[in-house]
């Protein structure tokens, strides 16, 4: 089990540490979702590589014919499908061995916050919710990288102590503006000449 003092690490890091295809994937990944660092690229990783040596495990079990392994599947189907990562209608084990690490990202608090339109951008949400100004159900949360449960989402809400619970407070305002502001339209072609 292990000392309660010194903590396992909950993921694991590339093997090879300088493949420049995998980090410029890893730097999009990080721009995209607001991570603070690529460790928390690397837990969401991790998380979906447990999921789905789950899958392949339970494949091998159900071919052998166990029947513990068709309650397995089921639970861990259900328990995907509660997070949010599977489409809510028959889901099976190929879902989850397709499943890429985007899926996952998208269901943390900071990234469900910004596409609520809580907040302008998920680095905006991370901020918000690491000062305390976001809840889900009444209850202040503060782990922007919590994975949101579906039928939670509804509930997530300005904590009831923030001051951002006014509707009138001036960071609401901007967001609203800039929410209701038509997207401005970049320039194609190519650029004027100067002289």
């Amino acid at each position: 089990m292990g000392d309660p003092k010194f903590l396992r690490r909950t993921y694991d890091t590339p093997k090879h540490p300088w493949e420049a295809t995998r980090m410029e994937e890893e730097r999009k990944l990080l721009r995209k979702y607001a991570l603070k660092n690529k460790r928390e690229l690397w837990k969401a990783q991790s998380i979906l590589r447990g999921f789905r040596r789950q899958a392949r495990d339970l494949q091998a079990r159900l071919r052998a014919g166990e029947p513990q392994a068709k309650r397995e599947t089921d639970g861990l189907l259900a328990r995907l499908t509660r997070l949010g990562l599977l489409p809510a209608g028959a889901p099976t084990l190929d879902d989850v061995l397709a499943m890429g690490t985007d899926e996952v990202l998208r269901r943390r608090f900071a990234t469900v916050v910004a596409e609520k339109g809580l907040a302008s951008t998920p680095l905006a949400a991370r901020k918000l919710i690491i000062q305390g100004h976001l809840a889900i159900a009444g209850r202040r949360m503060t782990r922007p990288g919590y994975l949101l449960p579906s039928e939670a989402e509804s509930a997530i809400a300005y904590a009831p102590t923030s001051p951002l619970l006014d509707e009138l407070h001036p960071l609401r305002v901007a967001l609203r503006e800039k929410l209701s502001a038509p997207p401005r339209e970049v320039p194609s072609g190519p650029p004027a000449e100067v002289r």
